[in-house]
């Protein structure tokens, strides 16, 4: 007998006036998976994230985490149970340094401010941050932003990571040691949902993927398949994609 999903999103729908951002959308996550989403703008997949991690109510469909019904709970609840997230447009605290944003996502599970520190520490050399713990977080680059987006988001302990276009403008070389970080979080046991433009990291990265356009769910398939797949081809990647590959 197979093991329960650790995430379940049945039949989503959020609509935001006369925009339907979301039409039924339904699919599972299970222990030790990456998934990818892929999908224009404007296709949703921000909406769907917020929806799952309680910053959205949606008007119809369940979300359920490790088999309880989590779709009212508020998002630090959520938090606490286990789901995790970065956003699109990256989230850090302008006035504290690298090393005391990283220190408010421990104080999730402790409200020891040397229990916060250490975990926070461990999180920042597993990272690469942690020769940057003192700087302030603003004087970072981007893709250190990023990093220390997920370095945060870590340090809550989290059982599911989901990422918001955690790779998105980096070069070639920053992408590929994003690409490293985020395989290393899933060998220390959490299962990651990422929302993803570049495609060389989904396809790359994830077991499955899931397309998603003008708010609905397109295909769900393995990634070599996702990327020959008509719909997705038309909505998103475009033929030059489809003759590379």
């Amino acid at each position: 007998m197979s093991a329960a999903p650790l995430l379940e999103v049945q039949g989503i729908s959020k609509r935001f006036g006369g925009l339907l951002a979301n039409d039924r959308i339904s699919f599972s996550v299970n222990q030790g998976e990456i998934v990818g989403i892929i999908g224009p703008n404007g296709s949703g997949k921000s909406t769907l994230f917020n929806c799952i991690t309680g910053f959205y109510r949606p008007e119809a469909g369940r979300v359920l985490y490790q088999g309880r019904d989590i779709t009212h709970l508020s998002a630090d609840r959520i938090c606490k149970m286990g789901i995790a997230r970065t956003f699109q447009i990256v989230q850090v605290i302008s006035d504290m340094t690298v090393l005391e944003n990283v220190m408010t996502g421990a104080f999730l599970r402790s409200a020891k401010k040397r229990t916060a520190r250490a975990k926070a520490e461990e999180v920042l050399a597993f990272t690469g941050l942690w020769e940057k713990r003192d700087m302030l977080a603003p004087s970072l680059t981007i893709p250190d932003k990023k990093r220390l987006e997920v370095s945060m988001a870590l340090a809550t302990q989290p059982t599911l990571l989901m990422l918001d276009e955690a790779m998105a403008g980096l070069t070639p070389v920053e992408l590929k040691e994003m690409l490293a970080l985020v395989r290393k979080v899933r060998e220390n046991g959490v299962t990651l949902v990422i929302v993803e433009h570049v495609m060389e990291a989904v396809m790359e990265l994830s077991h499955r993927v899931i397309g998603i356009e003008s708010g609905r769910k397109i295909v769900e398939d393995v990634p070599e398949k996702v990327v020959v797949d008509p719909e997705v081809i038309r909505a998103y990647l475009g033929e030059r994609y489809h003759a590379r590959s």
